[in-house]
């Protein structure tokens, strides 16, 4: 397929950033469509089900554009579509750590992103004056200040959304904290998190890298001061359209290394405690998750999109023949992500 794709998307969101970034390394021709500023070439697109950036518009078979989102999947599509580097491992076991990582960034990392920009002052300021100028680039200061008013307002009460508020902010910002420091120490080796090649995970990293180490002052520093080679990082993953890869470049599935080892005990420690109790809750028909992570209190409303997520990885781990699933198991025993993982399915 050689047809340019249409996307919308914006600067300030972390999926339209990943998938950009995709795009690009793939050689995926397409034409980006900002939200709210290219008014008249994007008021004949149709909808999409959820409104959710960015909106990739797929011709379907009729001929008529289709709305879609959801990175994860519309990643999986263009594999099928285009030729060109895939960001999918070959390694079946490694794929799935893979898709376990980009979960991870899509859907705990994220929380930082929002917490951070809405959470604390320089941060709010500086979202709520750039945001609404990315959908009005000649409005005056006088004319915005509206708007500006409103992006902040909106977006500080869904904090909650995204479980961020006083009992778990130092949840939060430590876990980022630790992410930053295992990223550092893995790329002594490794310029990306499965060898010398970026796969989706990579590219899910960075769509919120993009915004907490290169946007929002307060993470930024964090960053600066903790691991600089992220920012480094970040930078490059913006465009590998120059990157040539080769199957040897996926890391060794046989001697997968400690540092790879430490992403999944973080996520272990703190996104799969998050997952089960929120698919427990919606379960129960409760109106609040309330558990413990990383030994400290989580309080926040239930989220079932993140209960797909849960019964999709578990449907990836069904997917895998008994050797892979054995094999995976051994690699993630202590972790703590094993408990993601249905036992009698082994």
């Amino acid at each position: 397929m050689t047809q340019t794709l249409l996307v919308k998307g914006l600067p300030g969101s972390p999926y339209t950033r990943k998938m950009l970034g995709v795009l690009r390394y793939r050689r995926i021709p397409y034409r980006l469509v900002v939200d709210g500023l290219f008014t008249d070439s994007a008021s004949h697109l149709p909808s999409p089900k959820v409104t959710l950036l960015p909106t990739f518009y797929f011709p379907d078979g009729y001929g008529e554009l289709e709305a879609v989102v959801d990175s994860t999947p519309i990643i999986r599509r263009l594999e099928a579509l285009y030729p060109g580097p895939s960001v999918l491992p070959s390694n079946r076991v490694v794929r799935f750590l893979d898709y376990l990582l980009e979960d991870y960034a899509d859907e705990w990392l994220t929380k930082a992103t929002f917490h951070y920009r809405w959470r604390y002052k320089p941060d709010i300021d500086k979202a709520g004056a750039i945001l609404p100028r990315w959908g009005s680039l000649t409005a005056t200061d006088q004319e915005l200040a509206p708007k500006v008013a409103a992006v902040q307002s909106r977006q500080i009460s869904r904090l909650y959304v995204v479980g961020s508020n006083d009992v778990t902010a130092v949840v939060i910002e430590d876990s980022y904290k630790r992410l930053l420091k295992l990223m550092s120490a893995h790329m002594n080796k490794f310029p990306y998190i499965f060898g010398h090649r970026p796969s989706a995970s990579d590219f899910a990293l960075y769509g919120q890298l993009s915004q907490l180490a290169m946007f929002d002052p307060t993470p930024s520093a964090v960053t600066e001061a903790l691991a600089i080679r992220i920012v480094a990082w970040v930078d490059i993953l913006d465009d590998l359209s120059g990157l040539e890869p080769s199957e040897s470049d996926w890391i060794d599935a046989e001697a997968l290394p400690g540092s790879l080892k430490e992403f999944f005990s973080e996520i272990g420690r703190v996104y799969v405690p998050a997952l089960l109790a929120n698919a427990e809750a919606i379960d129960k028909g409760e109106t609040q998750v309330d558990t413990e992570i990383d030994g400290r209190p989580w309080v926040q409303k239930p989220f079932p999109y993140q209960a797909k997520c849960l019964r999709w990885i578990r449907q990836e781990f069904t997917q895998l023949d008994e050797m892979q699933r054995k094999r995976l198991l051994e690699f993630l025993d202590g972790t703590g992500c094993e408990l993601l993982l249905d036992r009698e399915q082994k």
